[in-house]
């Protein structure tokens, strides 16, 4: 049987790490694709486990030479994820998760088309902007920065192969499960 790359995306605040690590505690045939980054690693962090680090020439070496699938800079580091690594754990019969967002999953369709795509929704917009304001972890002007790209990001999803709402978590598990067995 041939094994797949899933691209699980979704907005700040809608769960989608929550949806994530219970499907793969239910399912531990899965493997969460590991990314590069240029950012210092972090306490605890190991190199091929949470991440591959990267100096920023080296990342910038894969760029120019066309080794990623997707990548992205976020507050002046970059992301990526290497297709060598994706297409070795694929030829060695891994099904393969990647949690990106919306952006980096339409690069990997691109490349990749036979790559599922599914997005994890807010039972509604309302919804999520309750959850992020009761979070109390950010000012105004850093909620609205993330609302207004949730707006972005639900009409990226659009191009998805799937969609599952997160109103429920078990329900929203049991739907991701059913979508990947059906894919």
């Amino acid at each position: 049987m041939n094994k797949k790359l899933y691209v699980i995306s979704g907005s700040s605040g809608v769960g989608k790490g929550t949806v994530l690590k219970g499907f793969l505690d239910r399912n531990p045939n899965f493997m969460l694709s590991i990314s590069c980054t240029t950012r210092a690693p972090r306490q605890g962090e190991i190199d091929g486990v949470n991440y591959f680090f990267l100096s920023k020439e080296e990342f910038q070496n894969c760029i120019d030479n066309d080794k990623f699938l997707e990548w992205a800079e976020f507050a002046g580091n970059r992301y990526g994820t290497k297709k060598k690594y994706i297409n070795q754990c694929l030829a060695d019969g891994k099904d393969i998760i990647l949690e990106i967002d919306t952006k980096g999953a339409l690069q990997v369709k691109k490349q990749m088309p036979e790559a599922v795509l599914i997005f994890i929704a807010p039972p509604s917009f309302e919804a999520l902007e309750t959850r992020l304001r009761g979070r109390h972890t950010e000012d105004e002007a850093t909620i609205q920065k993330r609302l207004n790209e949730v707006k972005v990001e639900l009409e990226r999803a659009k191009s998805f192969d799937k969609t599952i709402i997160n109103d429920d978590l078990e329900s929203a598990i049991s739907q991701l499960e059913a979508e990947i067995k059906n894919a």
